[in-house]
């Protein structure tokens, strides 16, 4: 295996799958089980996942809604998307921890590092949520926090886009993929891999991130097999 232990951030927008809202239950089977198919080869695995598929606290804040309380809305609504995860992955025969940044049992064990990593080497996935419990936060910089904390090998950003490139891919035909990246380069070119947070996060402490595209059924296993298919972002 490429990594033993890894987080996987996924996004909240990509669980919409061809819904302009909500959750597909199509898309979320999808990622079990991508997700089942590494933890049968015996990846520790933590995840977090976004909300923006029903709240995103900082678009609400510019609709009107106070920033800190949007947040919390936002930390909410990725607890709803974990708890989706959670029985999507007990109903292949996953088992698995929902943990919370916030006390809320009991729909999720409080976040604690050292029962998360006993929980990962029992072989149970974890799924981190609602952020790191505090406002102005994003969920990149949970996943990046998450990632230094349960001392993860590597960051797998599932995307809906299959890398990092020079410019947006979806908006500009000319964008030229990198096969690899340092933080320091997407610091400097102001590329959006993740917000600026959680890139300096992992580079202060040395968390490589690997950019793919998990929409794509497999694409989770190719990364594990060394298939390279996104971007390294390394120091």
């Amino acid at each position: 295996m490429r990594f033993k232990r890894i987080l996987l951030k996924l996004s909240g927008e990509s669980l919409m799958g061809k819904q302009g809202y909500g959750i597909d239950p199509e898309r979320l089977s999808d990622y079990a089980a991508q997700i089942k198919e590494i933890h049968d080869m015996g990846v520790q695995i933590g995840i977090v996942i976004g909300g923006g598929n029903i709240f995103r606290g900082l678009s609400g804040s510019q609709k009107g809604f106070d920033r800190v309380k949007g947040d919390q809305m936002g930390m909410c609504a990725t607890v709803i998307n974990s708890l989706a995860l959670s029985s999507a992955l007990g109903a292949i025969g996953v088992k698995n921890k929902v943990m919370t940044a916030i006390r809320m049992e009991p729909i999720g064990e409080f976040y604690n590092k050292w029962k998360a990593i006993e929980a990962l080497q029992a072989g149970y996935v974890c799924i981190f949520s609602a952020g790191t419990g505090n406002p102005y936060f994003t969920t990149d910089t949970g996943s990046s926090l998450r990632g230094i904390e349960i001392e993860a090998d590597v960051m797998l950003k599932g995307t809906r886009v299959d890398g990092v490139y020079t410019a947006d891919p979806e908006k500009d035909p000319t964008a030229k993929k990198f096969k690899d990246i340092s933080y320091k380069e997407v610091l400097d070119r102001g590329l959006r891999v993740m917000d600026l947070t959680a890139i300096c996060m992992c580079q202060d402490n040395h968390l490589p991130i690997y950019v793919f595209n998990m929409d794509e059924k497999g694409n989770l296993k190719k990364v594990m097999d060394g298939e390279e298919i996104g971007t390294l972002v390394h120091p």
